[in-house]
């Protein structure tokens, strides 16, 4: 592969104005394409063929007023009033209501007595025809312009329910710009210039803005959800930049050596650009797993996520090698640079090789210290809990947050989160009989606040009836009142339902995480074999990752679930963590980490090999590579970062995770950890039984096969 990308290299520096025209114009196609035929991102959270999703689907084929979505809303009368008092322009109202955009039907309040004890908070219930994502744009506005008349009457008006739910957060890109002005502080830090520090951050921009102009189109064919654009941005951002970051100080090291231009290019892809390829393959691999879960908007995400780390690796092997050849000698650097005074022979220890000998001094103490204060964090993961966000996670301010607040407050938790139930009567005689008897039994079930009259299908044989929880939809009582429901119900009911879907998501990824992290596990220690014909490095990787996991979700649960630090965060409610961060954690970590793996042990396995020196090829190599790694881990850290304050609900989590994850995994896994345990180690560290050598293929990620040296030293 070294030799092929070397050729590769080559062949981009010499046609880079090719090259260069043709990502310009995949980026001009692409945007062109997103503006005619892209479509928009939709939440359908469903899981094929389990129970709540075939309930759902007989309801929506039995009663199809019903399987639409649905808005509440919250009618709140001035202090010592009632909303009685103003039944009449609710009347008139609603009966407005029923015939906006899309509406199948309205439930009036008074009707459905759906009045507070105090008189003073009402709430109607208005239905669609279908789906939130299906929803017209300007349908839920011209609902809410005809509430206006109940506003003018002196009613406060809140608008919430399933319709309103899902909404991106609207804030967040001035914070996006602050990662990205980091990230270019750091590189110009790194560097010491600017034209090779704005390399690999207009080179990522380019791919990401083709990955995200590309996921807009495939939405307009395919189902994709909303979080899925926003974490292709993050993580193309971030491995774009540290992809170019890791090729470009190659070259610069290389051209520091006296190295022609055009052979520093193609020798920094056939070395550097191995490195990254495999780096990006492991990413693209984890991504692509989630399917194995079997939920499709999990998959959709880790689809999207995956394209994007594809087009960044495509963007550092072609696109890289051309604009270095634009940029030519002027990223030589001078004589007598910082970089020709590390390398002489009498030169100061560097920050990193100073660090290296710290923690190889007492590499077991190191080993012991690092494991014992990552088991600490990991401790507050055992009460990690799943599920769905809600209304209540929305922004404080939002109409959606108040509606849920009141209702939860006015009628009670469950009123937020209703159950669908459907019971097939084939079997009974009296069929209505059966439903209503059906009805009282469940509201008689501990938990059950309320059961609702039951409807009957138009052929008689289901019945469905709403049944109103005592608590909420995230609460764990709700999740154990769904199998109380079935049981007292039989065989033939089934609950759906948003909340009952969602418990049903969560349940299934909570089932998932120990296979996937047995794939994921498996998988390293497959490629690691390969890549350093070692044991002691897969398996010192291995348990460094499930650390760094562990903690970042004990970290994880003391944030989003205990408050620590919730106000600064911007946490608007503790609670349960979304359903599908965890996995989607270690898909990205465990991608993240074989980079930081490869090209720090790449270089120890280089010196190894030069000199037969454990030690010696530890601290050195250590030395040489902890620059790039750590300046490309504050990159990453200060990108994911820009996406806490302004990310969703469902994005927020997502990004704070990988944030520590990034920040443990980097700092205290692979540049304490690791040097620690080689140092361990020994010789040992670089054993691998003949008759497993024999087996396994070389992978070459140093670049050996294309001769040279061709290690990774930051410039400056």
């Amino acid at each position: 592969m070294a030799a092929s990308l070397y050729r590769l290299g080559a062949w981009a520096h010499r046609r880079r104005r090719t090259v260069l025209v043709a990502w310009l114009a995949v980026l001009v196609a692409a945007g062109a394409l997103a503006a005619t035929a892209g479509g928009s991102y939709e939440d359908d959270f469903s899981i094929p063929g389990s129970r709540a999703q075939r309930t759902l689907a007989i309801v929506a084929e039995q009663f199809p007023s019903s399987s639409g979505t649905a808005a509440q809303v919250v009618l709140v009368a001035p202090a010592g009033r009632e909303v009685a008092e103003h039944r009449a322009v609710i009347a008139r109202t609603l009966a407005a209501a029923a015939k906006a955009p899309q509406v199948a039907g309205v439930v009036d309040p008074f009707a459905a007595k759906m009045v507070s004890p105090d008189g003073r908070v009402a709430l109607a219930v208005v239905d669609y025809q279908e789906r939130r994502a299906q929803l017209r744009p300007g349908s839920l506005e011209a609902l809410e312009d005809v509430f206006r008349p109940v506003r003018e009457a002196g009613l406060r008006v809140e608008f919430g329910g399933p319709a309103y739910g899902g909404s991106p957060a609207d804030g967040g890109h001035g914070t996006e710009a602050a990662g990205l002005l980091i990230a270019l502080v750091v590189l110009v830090i790194t560097f010491g210039s600017m034209v090779a520090a704005g390399l690999p951050l207009l080179t990522a921009l380019l791919g990401v803005g083709a990955t995200v102009a590309g996921l807009a189109t495939v939405a307009g064919v395919l189902t994709l959800p909303t979080t899925a654009p926003a974490l292709a941005l993050m993580l193309g951002l971030a491995v774009g930049v540290d992809y170019a970051l890791f090729i470009v100080a190659r070259h610069r090291s290389q051209l520091a050596s006296g190295m022609r231009v055009a052979e520093s290019a193609a020798r920094a892809i056939g070395t550097a650009g191995t490195a990254v390829v495999f780096a990006g393959l492991t990413v693209v691999i984890a991504l692509a797993g989630l399917a194995v879960v079997g939920i499709p908007f999990l998959t959709a995400m880790g689809l999207a996520a995956a394209a994007a780390v594809i087009v960044a690796v495509l963007v550092a092997v072609t696109l890289i090698p051309a604009v270095l050849g634009f940029a030519g000698d002027r990223l030589r650097p001078k004589p007598g640079s910082r970089t020709v005074r590390r390398e002489a022979a009498d030169a100061r220890p560097t920050l990193g090789a100073r660090w290296v000998r710290l923690v190889t001094r007492r590499p077991l103490a190191t080993t012991l210290a690092v494991v014992a204060a990552l088991g600490v964090m990991a401790v507050p993961a055992a009460g990690l809990r799943l599920a769905l966000t809600d209304n209540g996670s929305a922004p404080a301010e939002s109409t959606q947050r108040r509606a849920y607040d009141l209702t939860a407050a006015s009628f009670g938790p469950g009123f937020n989160g209703p159950l669908l139930v459907l019971a097939d009567l084939a079997n009974e005689g009296d069929r209505r009989a059966a439903a209503t008897a059906l009805a009282e039994r469940l509201g008689a079930v501990d938990g059950v606040a309320a059961a609702g009259r039951p409807e009957l299908s138009a052929d008689g044989r289901y019945a469905l009836l709403t049944v109103i929880p005592e608590t909420g939809p995230q609460d764990e009582r709700t999740e154990r009142l769904v199998s109380d429901i079935e049981a007292a119900g039989g065989a033939s009911v089934g609950v759906t339902g948003v909340t009952a879907i969602g418990i049903d998501i969560s349940a299934l990824l909570r089932a998932s995480l120990v296979p996937f992290a047995l794939l994921v596990v498996g998988l390293s220690v497959l490629l690691l074999l390969a890549a350093f014909r070692s044991l002691v490095v897969p398996l010192k990787a291995t348990l460094g990752f499930l650390l760094s996991v562990g903690a970042t979700l004990g970290a994880v649960v003391a944030v989003f679930q205990w408050g620590w630090l919730a106000d600064p965060i911007g946490v608007p409610r503790t609670g349960p963590v979304i359903s599908f961060m965890p996995i989607i954690l270690m898909a990205v970590l465990f991608g993240l980490a074989m980079d930081y793996e490869v090209f720090l042990v790449s270089r120890m396995h280089e010196e190894y090999a030069r000199s037969g020196d454990p030690g010696r090829a530890v601290t050195r190599g250590f030395g040489a590579s902890a620059r790039v790694v750590a300046a490309a881990a504050l990159i990453m850290i200060s990108v994911f970062a820009s996406f806490v304050p302004g990310g969703d609900a469902t994005l927020k989590p997502i990004a704070f995770a990988l944030v520590v994850g990034v920040l443990l995994d980097a700092f205290l896994i692979r540049m304490t950890l690791v040097p620690a345990v080689l140092a361990l180690a020994g010789r040992g560290a670089w054993w691998l039984p003949r008759w497993l050598d024999r087996v396994l293929p070389n992978l070459d990620v140093e670049g050996a096969r294309i001769g040279g040296r061709g290690s990774v030293v930051m410039v400056r």
